[in-house]
This record gives C-alpha cells, sequence and structure tokens, in this order.
C-alpha cells in the first residue's frame, strides 16, 4: 500500500503550490493583468503564467524520458544554469517571458481554473512517486533527483508568489517555515556562493558593514 504522506520536500511543494494557486485565482490578478509587473518587460499576466509555470512543469518533467544525463546534485544545477546570469534581453531570459505569456494566454480565469486542477492531481501523483526517482530536465543536459527537482520549484514559487503579491497590490501569501525554512536555506547557499560568506555574516550581524546586495540572482 502506498504512504498517503508525502516526505518533507514534496509536502512542502504541495503547500506552496496550493498557496499560488489560490493567488492566481485572486481578483486582483485579473484586474492588473495588462499592467506591468514588479519585474522588467513582464506584464502582470506574463508574470502570472511563469508562476504557474512552477506548477504545471512537474507533470511535463515527470513525463520527460529517463535517461536525462548525470545525475548531479541541487547546487550543482544552479552552478551549471545560463540563467542565473543572463541578461534581461538575452535569449534564455526572452524565452523565460514567452513561455510565461504562452501560458497565460487564455486569460486569468483559465488559468486559475488550470492550476487549481494541476494541485490537486499532484496530491496523488506525489504520494506515488518512488523516493528515488530521478528526473531528466529537457532543457538541460543532466537530471535531478525528483525531491531536488521539487526544490527548485517550491523557490520559485515562494519567490515569484512575492512578485505578483507585490504587482497586483495584496499581501504576499504568507507560507508556513515547512516551505521558508528550505527556501531560505537554498537561497543563502546561492547567496554565499555569488558573494562569498563574509557578505552574508556581514548582512547578518552588522548592519554598518553590511554590502549592499547579497541577492542570490
Amino acid at each position: 500500500m502506498l504512504d498517503p504522506t508525502p516526505n518533507a520536500a514534496r509536502s512542502a511543494y504541495l503547500t506552496a503550490a496550493a498557496s499560488a494557486a489560490a493567488l492566481l485565482a485572486d481578483p486582483a490578478v485579473a484586474t492588473a493583468w495588462d499592467k506591468a509587473s514588479a519585474l522588467a518587460e513582464f506584464k502582470v499576466g506574463g508574470l502570472a503564467g511563469h508562476l504557474a509555470y512552477q506548477v504545471l512543469s512537474v507533470p511535463t518533467t515527470l513525463a520527460n524520458p529517463p535517461d536525462g544525463g548525470e545525475l548531479i546534485p541541487l547546487l550543482g544545477h544552479y552552478a551549471r544554469g545560463a540563467w542565473l546570469d543572463a541578461e534581461i534581453d538575452d535569449d534564455v531570459m526572452v524565452g523565460i517571458r514567452d513561455t510565461g505569456y504562452r501560458i497565460a494566454a487564455d486569460g486569468p480565469e483559465a488559468l486559475a481554473r488550470t492550476i487549481a486542477d494541476t494541485v490537486t492531481a499532484l496530491r496523488t501523483t506525489l504520494a506515488e512517486e518512488p523516493a528515488d526517482r530521478v528526473v531528466a530536465l529537457g532543457r538541460a543536459p543532466w537530471s535531478l533527483t525528483f525531491d531536488d527537482f521539487l526544490m527548485t520549484r517550491t523557490m520559485e514559487l515562494a519567490v515569484h508568489s512575492d512578485d505578483l503579491a507585490v504587482s497586483v497590490g495584496v499581501d504576499t501569501p504568507p507560507l508556513p517555515r515547512e516551505v521558508t525554512d528550505p527556501v531560505l536555506d537554498l537561497l543563502a547557499r546561492l547567496s554565499v556562493k555569488r558573494h562569498g560568506p563574509v557578505a552574508l555574516i556581514r548582512a547578518f550581524s552588522r548592519a554598518e558593514r553590511a554590502p549592499r546586495s547579497v541577492a542570490a540572482f
């Protein structure tokens, strides 16, 4: 018999995804759909599509052929990702925006319904996937464990939910520690890689010596 309780990574992902689905259904999103978002070159509709992608990409990734190349750790995924240092007009960033708009093409109500239905289906899907599941990313020539892949999506859901909430003038949805603790851990590790440990120590403990930014991206 399958264990109906997802592990920590899967539970955190589902919590973040359900929160994002509720945000996408907020009337404020539909009202601001064609307005500029908090992100450069992204209207609210496109940003909503990008947030939705963090849900839709899970069943798509599970459907990829299993042979996706070398299995690498989570931080290795970010070390190899070309998108981290891309400029706003680089092809990879234009492609991300285009995908967001394509996903949102049918409008806010249709998008909200699709994401709500997908989250419901994923509650069963995630519980059925074996603990050692490995997924090929499709867009990159390497693989991740399924739970590491979900961690990348959980972080994106947390970050872009804040982007969307700010864009439409609503409070950023609160997330429980089961979501925010691993997200903050990942962002801190990525920030250390980008800025070095001293920068983060100063940012967290010494306002007078804190660097201007310790952003992970």
